[in-house]
C-alpha cells in the first residue's frame, strides 16, 4: 500500500503544488491521478519515488517512510514509466530493458534473458531486442518503457502520462496491454493522466485534483460517475457522464429469455450452440449476431440492440455458448435506471 498523510509540497518560489494530501492507494490496484495541468498530480506521483521530496507530511510505500530510505535504492525498487518512454538512445532495446537489473547486480546473461521474456510479455517480437529506440514506432517505444519498468519485478509501478504522445488507436492498444498485464501481475500502479476517459477505463480508483494541489474526490469509477462530490468534479467528468457510467455498468442484471422461434429473424447456431448469425426467414439474408457476456457493458448492449435486426442482444457464457437473448426494451430500461442514478447524483449537488 502507498499512503500519503498530510503531505504538502511548496516550491522555493512560493507555489503550492500539493496541499494537505491524505490518501491511501491499495496494494495490487490501479489508482489514477487525474486533473488539469498544474493541479499537482505529477508532483504527487514524483514524491512517491523521491524525484521530488515533500515539504511536510509522510509518504509510506509498503509501510516504510520514503524519506528514511536511500533515494537511489528506492527508485530502483519502483518501476517508472514516462511519456515518450525516456529510453537511452545509444542502447539496444534489450539493454534498455536490462538497465535496472544490471544496476541491482544481476549478471548480464540473466538480465538480458529476463529482458527477452519481458519483450514478449508486452507484445513485442523477440527480434526487436537488437534494435535501437529510434528504429521503433512510438507505440513500440512505450511498450519497451513499460518492459523496462517491470524488469526487476517491482511491486510498485508509477506511470506519468505514459500514453499521451501516441495517436488514439495506439493509445487504446497500449491501454488494453496495460489492463492485460495488470490482470497477470497485480502490481500497485499509480497512473497520471489528464484524460478522464483513460482514467475511467484503467482505474480501480480515481483521484480528482484541482488547481493548487487539492484532492477533491477519490473513489471507484462507478461511484465517481454516479455521485460526484461537487460541481467541480461533475464538470470535470463532462456532459457524457451518463454514457461513461453505462460503459462501467455490466449487462449481468438485464433479464434474458430463450431465442424466439417465431418472427422474421432466426438465430443460427453451430453444433456447440454458439451463435453464428441472424437469418431472415423469408429471404435467407444474413446479418451479424454479436454475442455479449454478462461482464460486457450496458453501453455495448445498447449499441448492439440498435444494430441487431431482431432488436435482440445475444447472450453467451464464458465458452461462447448461447444462454439466451435480451430485448431492446429491457436493456433500455436498465440503462435508464443507471442514467437516472447519475442524474440524481448531480441533483444532489445542486440541492
Amino acid at each position: 500500500m502507498i499512503q500519503f498523510e498530510a503531505v504538502h509540497k511548496r516550491f522555493p518560489n512560493g507555489t503550492t503544488a500539493v496541499h494537505d494530501l491524505t490518501l491511501d492507494m491499495p496494494e495490487g490496484g490501479v489508482t489514477v491521478f487525474v486533473g488539469s495541468s498544474g493541479c499537482g498530480k505529477t508532483t504527487s506521483l514524483r514524491m512517491i519515488n523521491r524525484m521530488v521530496d515533500p515539504t511536510s507530511g509522510t509518504i509510506r510505500v509498503g509501510g516504510r517512510d520514503v524519506l528514511e530510505q536511500d533515494a537511489a535504492d528506492l527508485r530502483r525498487s519502483i518501476g517508472y514509466v514516462i511519456q515518450q518512454a525516456g529510453l537511452f538512445p545509444h542502447r539496444t532495446v534489450l539493454d534498455n530493458i536490462a538497465t535496472v537489473p544490471l544496476l541491482l547486480g544481476w549478471r548480464r546473461r540473466k538480465a538480458r534473458a529476463a529482458a527477452g521474456e519481458l519483450l514478449e510479455r508486452v507484445g513485442l517480437a523477440p527480434e526487436l531486442g537488437r534494435r535501437y529506440p529510434h528504429q521503433l514506432s512510438g507505440g513500440q517505444q512505450q511498450r519497451v518503457g513499460v518492459a523496462r519498468a517491470l524488469a526487476a519485478d517491482p511491486p510498485v509501478l508509477l506511470m506519468d502520462e505514459p500514453f499521451g504522445a501516441v495517436d488514439p488507436v495506439v493509445r487504446t492498444q497500449l491501454q488494453d496491454e496495460l489492463l492485460r498485464l495488470q490482470k497477470e501481475l497485480s502490481k500497485t500502479i499509480v497512473f497520471v493522466t489528464h484524460d478522464i476517459d483513460e482514467a475511467v477505463r484503467l482505474g480501480d480508483r480515481i483521484a480528482v485534483f484541482r488547481t493548487g494541489g487539492h484532492l477533491v474526490q477519490c473513489a471507484a469509477p462507478q461511484e465517481l460517475l454516479a455521485r460526484p462530490a461537487d460541481d467541480f468534479v461533475a464538470d470535470f467528468l463532462g456532459a457524457e457522464r451518463g454514457l461513461k457510467l453505462l460503459s462501467l455498468t455490466p449487462l449481468a442484471g438485464v433479464p434474458q429469455a430463450p431465442a424466439p422461434d417465431g418472427g422474421p429473424w432466426e438465430l443460427v447456431l453451430d453444433e456447440a450452440r454458439r451463435p453464428v448469425h441472424w437469418r431472415d426467414r423469408d429471404s435467407g439474408a444474413e446479418a451479424p449476431a454479436r454475442a455479449l457476456r454478462d461482464g460486457d457493458s450496458l453501453l455495448s448492449a445498447l449499441n448492439e440492440s440498435v444494430a441487431s435486426p431482431a432488436g435482440l442482444v445475444v447472450r453467451v457464457d464464458a465458452d461462447g455458448v448461447l444462454t439466451g437473448v435480451s430485448s431492446r426494451d429491457d436493456i433500455h430500461g436498465r440503462a435508464g435506471v443507471a442514467h437516472a442514478e447519475a442524474l440524481a447524483g448531480t441533483k444532489g449537488l445542486a440541492g
